[in-house]
């Protein structure tokens, strides 16, 4: 999975759509970027919009955006019903796919260090970016909005984190910060009763309810020394929940924003749900999720689901969103569409994987063609999936072998760590056709002058590097694969101890068709201390898979 940071800047302006689409199409002109969603909000004059990319390309289209905004918004004719300060009013990033809050962070103060030299533009860094502790709410940044902002950053006391220390009367002032993803979600219940959706709400959401003498509802409000109302908290940190009725479907429903999936991820939300409505009569119908989410949340919820049912969590990442959706109903009110409601499904087309894509003859085709690509490094890579592929099948067969239940959850593990060989060597089959092109790239450099000689040359022995570490990662992890294919063929279900053998006739050959393709690579290698550090390493793994296949086999031929 690439690492993915999502940008959901709010712009002050939710009526003119003229300005909206110029502020967006500002922000698709960087390539590597997808704009996913734009919100926008008449009465709060308002417009919210979602973009992912990788680091740079989402502060680069972050940018573009702020300019644009800048342009053509003019804040000192700005009204809306929402609180603001800035044309471009707020800006966080959020850390997605493999993204950590520290890259995410890292984009802020990019973006941050350019708006505020280049657009002159005061700049708050607030959440997890902030560099103040006051900072961190974005409430007290932006505390009497666009209209005080002026005084006080004259004040001497409101100094931002970039850019100017003078009021930018056109532009305001903006926030940038990192936070955590946020998921809307509602929890449907079969009731039309919003007191009786608000009850199981308030005994989900981190908040609570309002305590009361005899804990009766018509009872005076409890209060603690500094006359604050004593509060009952709920079952879920960081979710945030009403009650409503929803006419058009006709039945209440629990709304709620998880704040933190870390924290309470979905499907413990969705489950606190059910035990608070069966409590009180009721039953949680299905859900449905507003907006994106990232793939990690589904696969999550359908491994907690699996293990709950004891059975093996080692199966594919469809058939763990298919255990997620039936669930929790996700799909009740609406069809649930993985390829529009999981962001990563959105971005596939930036993440072109056109050979692992394919069916097995399209794919068999390509290789036959005259193209040198996909060659042996992809098919080896290939292979090597195959191979711990076979080793899962036997892990998940074992786990639900009749008889075997008290080792059901041993084999899902396996099972597990085989899904995730198999998901590696996977993306190895694009990358080695990658690695390919990239050499032809580099050959394909002009060589006119001398700076150019050296540029193409340089080039040329960077792209060689590269297409040697993709067939040594194949030959790492197909030899890692072995010992689970070795593993399955000792303990695993008799009945299939030939499929662990092929699985290790696959992977064998998984590594020495790799190691043939590091070997012809490293020749055109000219860093000599390089190529002696990967030949020691690469002839290693080789000699020990060789000895490996061969204990594998004996041990499936005592068996058979």
């Amino acid at each position: 999975m690439s690492v993915l940071i999502e940008c959901v800047p709010n712009f002050s302006e939710g009526r003119n759509m003229s300005i909206i689409n110029q502020i967006a199409e500002a922000i698709k002109t960087v390539e590597g970027v997808k704009l996913l969603d734009i919100d926008p909000g008449k009465a709060t004059n308002r417009t919210v919009v979602t973009f992912v990319g990788s680091p740079d390309a989402v502060v680069e289209a972050a940018f573009r955006g702020f300019a644009k905004a800048a342009e053509l918004i003019d804040m000192s004719q700005h009204k809306g019903e929402h609180p603001r300060m800035g044309a471009t009013d707020v800006c966080p990033f959020i850390p997605i796919g493999n993204a950590t809050m520290a890259q995410a962070i890292e984009c802020a103060q990019k973006l941050g260090e350019r708006v505020g030299n280049e657009l002159k533009i005061p700049v708050f860094l607030y959440e997890y970016a902030a560099t103040r502790p006051e900072n961190k709410n974005l409430a007290t940044i932006r505390a009497g909005e666009y209209e005080s902002m002026a005084a006080k950053l004259a004040s001497g006391n409101f100094n931002p984190d970039f850019g100017q220390t003078q009021m930018n009367v056109k532009a305001g002032v903006s926030a940038i910060g990192a936070r955590d993803f946020l998921v809307a979600y509602n929890v449907n219940l079969n009731t039309t009763s919003v007191r009786r959706a608000n009850s199981v709400a308030f005994d989900v959401r981190e908040q609570g309810r309002i305590v009361r003498e005899g804990d009766d509802i018509n009872g005076a409000i409890l209060k603690d020394a500094n006359g604050e109302a004593v509060r009952k908290a709920g079952a879920c940190k960081s979710v945030k929940g009403i009650g409503w009725y929803i006419a058009e479907y006709g039945i209440a429903q629990v709304s709620m924003n998880l704040t933190n999936i870390n924290d309470t991820p979905l499907h413990i939300a969705f489950q606190e749900c059910c035990r608070s409505a069966e409590r009180r009569g009721m039953r949680v119908t299905g859900s449905e999720l507003v907006g994106l989410v990232p793939l990690k949340v589904l696969l999550d919820a359908g491994e907690y689901f699996l293990r709950q049912q004891q059975r093996s969590v080692g199966v594919s990442e469809a058939e763990l969103i298919k255990i997620a959706v039936k669930t929790m109903g996700l799909d009740e009110l609406s069809p649930f569409v993985p390829e529009k409601k999981i962001i990563e499904y959105q971005l596939r087309d930036l993440q072109t994987q056109p050979l692992i894509n394919m069916n097995l003859a399209a794919f068999a085709d390509e290789t036959a063609s005259e193209s040198p690509a996909p060659g042996g490094g992809s098919i080896a890579a290939y292979m090597g999936a195959l191979g711990v592929s076979l080793a899962t099948m036997v892990a998940n067969l074992s786990s639900h072998k009749r008889g075997w239940d008290d080792k059901w959850e041993t084999f899902s593990d396996y099972a597990a760590q085989g899904q995730a060989l198999k998901t590696q060597l996977l993306q190895l089959v694009d990358e080695d056709t990658n690695a390919f092109n990239k050499i032809m790239a580099a050959f394909a450099l002009n060589k006119s002058t001398e700076a150019e000689k050296q540029a193409r040359t340089a080039a040329i022995q960077t792209a060689t590097q590269y297409a040697v570490e993709i067939p040594l990662k194949t030959m790492r992890l197909s030899l890692q694969s072995m010992n689970l294919i070795a593993k399955m063929a000792e303990i695993g279900n008799p009945n299939s101890v030939t499929d662990a053998g092929v699985g290790a006739l696959a992977a064998r050959a998984a590594v020495y068709g790799a190691f043939l393709n590091v070997k012809i690579n490293l020749g055109g290698l000219k860093d000599t201390n390089y190529v002696q550090m990967v030949s020691q390493e690469a002839q290693s793994i080789l000699t020990t898979a060789l000895s490996r296949e061969t204990e594998i086999l004996q041990l499936v031929q005592s068996k058979i």
